[in-house]
């Protein structure tokens, strides 16, 4: 079968390996549609693990299901997470799945920029997902970078009427946008350095828009009634992000750290006033199943038009055009790759 081998970001081959075979408990996907995330275009971290097939936005249909599946059968449409938690583990009980130890050693084989791939026993189990009729596979590969959008919001507790910042308007804070005017947020703030992005903030809910480059703590009071925001989300790893985000956090309010840094970049807090003002400082990191659960229905009753976000379906053979999209950012709003089309 056909995928597209990563070796580093200006470096995607198509090349042919075997077809995986499944065993008891497994099932054989048929990826009718992969989206490329910010995250696959993260040089640093996968050039040491190259070369690799990446991929785990994914929609597809079941191909073949090994014995003792009866969750699926073949020809159901389905959506699968790469990464799944235990669920009876300490983390698990506490409700942190993306603390599971086992969320971080699972995976499907071979990754999502492929033909088909191979689900293991436990992800059969726990990240497979019945993709109603209403959601197309195009939408079935946003269900992944919406449901951890979902999560990193619930975990913020957002509330109706907050003035919401988002740093960083690729797709994440797209995402992050739209879902905070679904759920009935104030003001909706964000920047970028990308005009494209700061275009598509607009077009996708936010009310007012900034260069990143700009006094941010500054613009925000002053689109925002001489206020800053309850909820500040961090979506780039540019380190000056997070300094603007320490700045820009009203009394009572959060940060929600959606992105991180290269490993080695350190934050200095100001402990005294975020003690005496109760600002809360959070990360947030993938999806657990109830979060998958949710932006399928999100999705299903058009509550947040995620297809609308598509600007390029492409042909695997053209996954190295794709992965220049997303790192130029300047044309690009999701890219999606359909390993079942040919040029």
């Amino acid at each position: 079968m056909r995928v597209a081998m990563y070796y580093r970001n200006n470096d995607v081959r198509i090349e042919e390996i075997p077809a995986p075979r499944i065993g008891p408990g497994e099932i054989l996907v048929k990826v009718m549609a992969s989206g490329i995330c910010g995250s696959d275009i993260m040089e640093w971290y996968w050039i040491r693990k190259a070369p690799l097939v990446l991929g785990h936005e994914i929609a597809g249909v079941v191909a073949e299901v090994g014995e003792g599946v009866t969750k699926c059968r073949p020809g159901d449409r389905v959506f699968v997470s790469h990464h799944i938690p235990c669920n009876t583990c300490h983390y698990c009980l506490q409700g942190y799945h993306t603390a599971c130890e086992t969320l971080h050693s699972t995976n499907y084989d071979p990754g999502g920029f492929a033909e088909y791939l191979r689900v293991p026993r436990l992800n059969v189990d726990r990240g497979v997902f019945l993709l109603p009729p209403e959601v197309s596979f195009a939408a079935g590969a946003m269900v992944e970078p919406l449901a951890c959008v979902i999560r990193g919001q619930r975990l913020a507790r957002l509330q109706p009427g907050h003035a919401v910042l988002v740093l960083g308007s690729g797709i994440s804070g797209i995402l992050h946008i739209m879902l905070a005017r679904a759920s009935g947020a104030g003001r909706i703030m964000a920047t970028d350095i990308n005009a494209y992005r700061r275009d598509q903030a607009l077009n996708f809910g936010a009310d007012a828009v900034s260069d990143a480059r700009e006094d941010i703590p500054a613009w925000v009071r002053s689109v925002n009634d001489q206020r800053p925001a309850d909820l500040v989300i961090v979506c780039t790893g540019a380190p000056a992000a997070f300094d603007q985000a320490l700045q820009s956090v009203d009394r009572g309010g959060t940060i929600l750290c959606f992105a991180t840094t290269e490993p080695g970049v350190n934050l200095s807090v100001p402990l005294n006033d975020f003690w005496r003002n109760e600002i809360k400082l959070m990360p947030s990191y993938g999806n657990s199943p109830y979060d998958a659960m949710a932006a399928i229905n999100l999705i299903r009753f058009n509550r947040l038009p995620v297809e609308n976000m598509i600007s390029h379906r492409l042909p695997l053979a053209e996954a190295q055009r794709g992965f220049q999209l997303v790192a130029a950012g300047t044309e690009a709003t999701k890219v999606i790759l359909l390993p079942q089309e040919h040029e």
